[in-house]
């Protein structure tokens, strides 16, 4: 137990628990410490965790115009999620592949599941730049999503 602001509080989630963990993933080895984190919140078997990756679909053209391009897409994303969900060192990790723009698709996702936390990798901001930054995937979720948004650095 660690003493804080005169309260105690214990190192465990004092008893929250999440139903739905969203790990949305650019497929790179950040994505890893993103899941780690996931997979403590998730602590027993009823949680789910799942990998969202979410492929850009190009403006003014047809899906169909360019599927054998995004089947190929999807494919390896699923490959690389796959490898993602098998190194997790505990728990259970469902993978899916979305289209469209990637911060509204993860949102859309999120809400369509009833996520009760997203967490994902990011980077550091620096701090001399702040307002460049704002334009990045996990700052436009951050903003955006209904639930709570762990942001892994």
């Amino acid at each position: 137990m660690t003493r804080r602001q005169g309260r105690e509080r214990s190192s465990e989630a004092d008893g929250v628990t999440f139903e739905e963990i969203l790990v949305p993933t650019d497929l790179t080895e950040r994505t890893v410490k993103a899941l780690d984190f996931a997979l403590r919140f998730a602590g027993g078997g009823r949680t789910r965790v799942t990998l969202l990756h979410v492929i850009e679909t190009i403006p003014g053209l047809a899906f169909g115009e360019l599927k054998p391009f995004y089947q190929k897409l999807e494919a390896k994303a699923d490959a690389k999620m796959a490898a993602l969900a098998r190194g997790a060192a505990r728990g259970k990790v469902e993978a899916e592949v979305a289209y469209g723009p990637r911060a509204e698709t993860i949102i859309k996702f999120a809400t369509a599941r009833k996520a009760d936390l997203i967490v994902l990798a990011s980077h550091r901001v620096n701090p001399s730049a702040v307002g460049r930054d704002w334009g990045t995937i996990s700052y436009k979720v951050g903003l955006l999503a209904q639930c709570p948004v762990l942001l892994v650095k």
